[in-house]
């Protein structure tokens, strides 16, 4: 069970709730700890691990600090929201004290535990010194409201669920418009090869590679492209976090991020991407990955697909697609050449941008393409 002990006067606690990793998530389950109360974390440390419809992923703590007390057990599901441990800020704590007989609760909590026939002796307080106030029954009403609830799709079928939820909601909140252009990569290709022969075969660069960083530098000329809407309006993020959509063996899909990869030179983008693949699909995805991302880019020339459209992520405000590189005739200073040719498409929010502003970006991933040294 959770640790008696109370925070030491002074030092400031810290909620750590269920996180919110899409914007279908409802519920999740702790399925591990992996620390203890009055152990000593890092911020990005991880600290938990959670299962939801789209996989087990793991939690980093976002502070440095001590575990002070966890509230959520191993196995329970719960709400998103819900605070499923307490950090300590690092500094000395109290002594352990023990908890008195009599359960310390607010007026409104004991009403409201009454009223539901909830023993506070089973609600574990989150209040100073260890009062259970009304928030503390609330959340365990919740909990036992989703403990009673229908166990929820596993395997394929909740990966289906939570993506018809996502562009669900997507198509009916977002005012999406849609681009494309013909990109030559001939250029980036030649480049590549060469890059390539310097190397061995373990770390040669992908052509998706490429597009990734090109897209990410793209950005900082357009960032209007980059961030989420929220509460009512555009934020723009600092930083370029490009989400990646990533198929799945058992069905469905995930976009988790490359952080910065604006910053990340091309080599080392290469590895982020090859991780970001194997750990989607064997799992081991932190949290961040999948609420981090600023924009998404989808890459279907794998599959043969010639030009795709994407559906946006929410709460982002664009999408990137590439389809499959094919050799086609291109008109070159009045001359008739064959060169590799990649379709490139943006769907974006139109409150937030334009097809002028859109059109724009996508003339600047080609402009990049075109010197790939540059990237």
């Amino acid at each position: 069970m959770a640790s008696t002990n109370i925070p030491a006067p002074g030092v400031a606690t810290r909620e750590f709730r269920m996180p919110s990793l899409g914007t279908d998530m409802e519920y999740g389950t702790v399925v591990a700890w992996h620390a203890t109360p009055g152990a000593a974390l890092k911020h990005g440390d991880v600290i938990a691990e959670i299962q939801t419809e789209k996989g087990v992923f793991e939690l980093e703590c976002p502070m440095d600090g001590v575990i002070e007390r966890i509230v959520v057990e191993r196995g329970t599901r719960v709400r998103v929201g819900t605070v499923l441990a307490l950090l300590r800020a690092p500094g000395p704590s109290a002594p352990p004290e023990a908890l008195p007989a009599a359960v310390r609760a607010s007026p409104a909590a004991r009403r409201m535990a009454q009223d539901r026939g909830i023993s506070l002796s089973h609600v574990q307080g989150t209040g100073p010194n260890g009062v259970v106030t009304l928030a503390d029954v609330l959340r365990e009403i919740a909990n036992a409201e989703a403990a009673a609830a229908p166990a929820p799709a596993t395997g394929a079928a909740a990966m289906r669920q939570a993506v018809a939820a996502t562009v669900s909601k997507s198509k009916r909140e977002i005012p999406h418009y849609y681009l494309a252009t013909d990109i030559d990569l001939g250029a980036a290709l030649t480049w590549l090869q060469a890059e390539n022969t310097k190397r061995p075969v373990t770390e040669r660069i992908l052509p998706a590679a490429i597009l990734v960083r090109a897209v990410a530098v793209a950005l900082r000329r357009f960032p209007d492209l980059n961030g989420i809407w929220k509460d009512g309006g555009f934020q723009r993020s600092d930083a370029i976090h490009v989400g990646v959509a990533i198929s799945l063996r058992t069905g469905g899909l995930l976009a988790p991020a490359i952080h910065d990869a604006d910053r990340t030179p091309l080599r080392e983008l290469m590895v982020a991407l090859q991780d970001l693949v194997q750990r989607a699909r064997n799992g081991g995805l932190r949290g961040s990955e999948m609420t981090d991302a600023t924009i998404t880019i989808t890459n279907l020339g794998d599959a043969g697909a010639h030009t795709v459209f994407g559906v946006i992520f929410p709460p982002q405000v664009a999408l990137v697609g590439f389809g499959q590189v094919t050799e086609r005739a291109w008109a070159d200073h009045g001359g008739l050449v064959v060169r590799p040719v990649v379709t490139a498409t943006l769907s974006g929010d139109h409150r937030v941008t334009d097809g002028h502003y859109g059109a724009l970006f996508l003339g600047e991933i080609a402009r990049l393409l075109a010197s790939p040294e540059a990237l």
